[in-house]
């Protein structure tokens, strides 16, 4: 059965609309319309409110639930899906067990935590200052952060920098259980971030790795095991030499966490022979990256007889010792075929430039080392130019370690997680810029970026485990918009969700949690 209308003109020309209740029926092979009922016109029907009444009596007998539109509100709508993710993992991780016991778990300490985890959930889906955390998190779907105010982000900071040490042991050794870690691989680099204006008292002017010289810095440094996984980060005034950052470290590594072996990688630049002596008395092993131009001890060891040997594709290794010390060569085909265009191009540029004065290409210290300048005569230095082969494709290491030249040549190459680790540190997960103007309320906030990588690394982790190919940037989106919505119909509360997307399932199967309910009601 269903509603049909049935029009008839009028004899000045306008329509009149009746109302009929009518069904299908079978005449032969044909379907046929039979009228139940006339309902009457469509708009006195209207105007007397029968057709209300109507509706209202036959939801009586109806199995399914109708609303009234008047009778439905949509309250608010809120960001619901990388909380219900990052939640989850935050207790996995056994941060806020870690927080709780060590802030001493009472109702008040519970705000401190919250909003320790509201800050991290911050870096990790829009990064805002902590004025901004606390406008933000009135657009999250969480009701304990609904007592929080300003003052429990400030105060969440310095319990923060209080008790960064026990936070950093006691997570990598939950951490180390939950993903079969290990320390026998460990990754030490450093980053530098700067301030406007005066910034805290450790920062300082130095060496930026931001190219803003003439900005006030702090320097951190961050070690990483083999897979990727930050297991502690150091913070150092802005003036703090690499090497002396890796001398700190070494001596953290010893007294802070129970290992029997290390080997310790870092990349060139980072070592002198006095640190390595300290590393060799400390009973480390390591895999340096050496300088490779202007170092008598790298030509000899480049200039050493022996064949390569293919460990992967684009990979050949040699080892060579040189006054006691192992090298190894690595050697890339690819890159060394990249580097000798490049070398060309250079070459073909500087040529086209010379015709046109020497005077653009003094300043330009790509083309400068090239170059053979005696007064005012500037030409090719062709020696130069061809000594430059030798370096194509190549790079040297050093090490005292027992691996063989793959596991050298590969343990170095981890290097680059490194690397990674602080692009994200300071772009995705936005370390800059920085609100505080005090060392601890510095220290807490990095400490806060150092907790959002650890928890962003662990989901990178769950996601491969269960062979997911989506990247944490379409899946994070795909979670944001996971929306709760706070619906009120006919004076009862509803919570319902919104549609999942995408990538979205992987994050939920990752985590072996459920999404919630699509629908559900929530008490005042």
């Amino acid at each position: 059965m269903f509603l049909r209308l049935k029009h008839f003109k009028n004899k000045d020309g306008s329509t009149r609309s009746y109302l009929q209740l009518v069904e299908n029926i079978r005449v032969g092979n044909k379907t046929r319309q039979r009228v139940l009922v006339n309902l009457g016109r469509v708009d006195d029907l209207q105007n007397s409110g029968q057709i209300d009444r109507l509706i209202e009596s036959l939801r009586n007998f109806s199995t399914k639930e109708w609303i009234r539109k008047e009778a439905l509100n949509v309250n608010q709508t809120y960001l619901w899906g990388p909380v219900i993710i990052f939640e989850q993992l935050w207790k996995e991780l056994g941060i806020e067990r870690v927080l709780r016991r060590l802030l001493g778990d009472t109702d008040a300490v519970s705000d401190y935590v919250e909003a320790i985890f509201a800050m991290v959930l911050n870096r990790l889906v829009e990064p805002r200052s902590k004025r901004g955390v606390d406008r933000w998190v009135n657009k999250v779907y969480r009701p304990e952060f609904e007592q929080l105010s300003l003052q429990h982000y400030y105060r969440g900071l310095d319990y923060l920098e209080k008790f960064k040490e026990e936070v950093e042991e006691e997570l990598f050794s939950n951490v180390k259980t939950l993903f079969n870690l290990n320390l026998d691989l460990v990754f030490w680099d450093t980053t530098s971030t700067y301030f406007q204006g005066e910034g805290p008292e450790l920062s300082m002017y130095g060496r930026s790795k931001d190219h803003r010289s003439d900005c006030k810095q702090v320097v951190i440094g961050v070690l990483m095991t083999k897979d990727g996984f930050p297991v502690a980060h150091q913070i150092f005034p802005g003036n703090t030499a690499d090497i002396d950052t890796f001398r700190i470290a070494l001596k953290d590594i010893r007294r802070r966490f129970n290992i029997d072996r290390v080997i310790v990688v870092a990349d060139r630049g980072m070592i002198s022979n006095g640190l390595i002596e300290e590393i060799d008395k400390a009973g480390l092993s390591y895999i340096f990256g050496v300088k490779m131009r202007r170092s008598k001890r790298v030509e000899a060891v480049l200039n050493q007889p022996g064949d390569y040997e293919e460990v992967e594709e684009n990979l050949k290794v040699k080892e060579v010792l040189h006054e006691g010390e192992r090298y190894v060569i690595c050697f890339n085909p690819f890159q060394a075929e990249r580097d000798r265009i490049k070398r060309e191009e250079i070459l073909k540029n500087l040529t086209k430039k010379l015709k046109q004065g020497p005077k653009s290409l003094v300043g330009n210290r790509g083309y400068r080392r090239y170059l053979s300048m005696q007064k005012t005569d500037v030409k090719i230095d062709q020696e130069k130019m061809a000594s430059e082969v030798k370096y194509d494709g190549k790079y040297v290491l050093r090490t005292n370690t027992k691996l063989t030249n793959k596991e050298v040549a590969q343990s170095y190459k981890l290097l680059w997680k490194v690397e990674r680790a602080f692009r994200e540190l300071k772009s995705g997960l936005d370390l800059r810029p920085i609100y505080h103007y005090t060392d601890t309320r510095v220290k807490g906030h990095i400490m806060i970026c150092f907790l959002a990588l650890v928890m962003e690394t662990a989901l990178c982790r769950k996601l491969k485990e269960i062979g997911s190919t989506f990247s944490y940037a379409e899946m994070l989106e795909d979670l944001k918009e996971i929306r709760a919505v706070e619906l009120t119909v006919e004076g009862k509360r509803f919570l319902a969700r919104t549609e999942m997307m995408n990538n979205a399932y992987d994050a939920f199967k990752a985590l072996k949690i459920r999404p919630p309910d699509l629908l559900k009601e929530i008490a005042y």
